[in-house]
């Protein structure tokens, strides 16, 4: 996967991308993180111990990175931006904020996008493939790859585009 993952680095490089490689090897997530989601793919681990930084030319589309889940970064989105808004539209309905919050600890987002819309993709966490989802219902998505290495590969195909 590390090859995968300097493969994507030089391709997005010289398509415009602005992404940063960590200086060191260590990931340091936050604890919040480490308690919700206590299987996130060791593929995923491995991207976020390299890449610090990866936001397409344009800068509406992002990778969440350490940063963004320790919340130290200056993207102005919360890594679970879309989650709270999602919550936010149940309002006091208990049992839809509660299938909410369980779909989200099931889906691991990893790209944020407000291009055209807000949307996301997602490790569903359940099976370790990518999702797609939209707004307004965020939780209804739709199978993109069937791992990491496999949307990155699309990715440089550009059979999954951002601007």
């Amino acid at each position: 996967m590390i090859n995968k993952i300097g493969e994507f680095m030089v391709w997005a490089n010289d398509n415009g991308w602005d992404i940063a490689k960590k200086s060191g090897l260590q990931l340091n997530l936050d604890s919040s993180i480490i308690a919700r989601y206590k299987e996130i793919p060791n593929e995923y681990l491995e991207f976020l111990s390299v890449v610090e930084k990866c936001v397409t030319p344009n800068e509406t589309t992002w990778f969440i990175c350490e940063n963004e889940f320790n919340n130290s970064s200056d993207i102005e989105f919360k890594w679970n931006e879309y989650e709270l808004l999602s919550l936010e539209a149940a309002m006091e309905d208990a049992v839809w904020k509660s299938e909410i919050t369980a779909w989200w600890d099931n889906h691991l987002p990893i790209v944020m996008s407000v291009e055209g819309g807000y949307s996301f993709y997602a490790i569903d966490l359940t099976n370790g493939s990518i999702v797609c989802g939209y707004e307004p219902e965020f939780e209804e998505v739709d199978k993109v790859a069937n791992n990491l290495e496999e949307f990155l590969g699309l990715m440089m195909s550009n059979s999954i585009e951002f601007q």
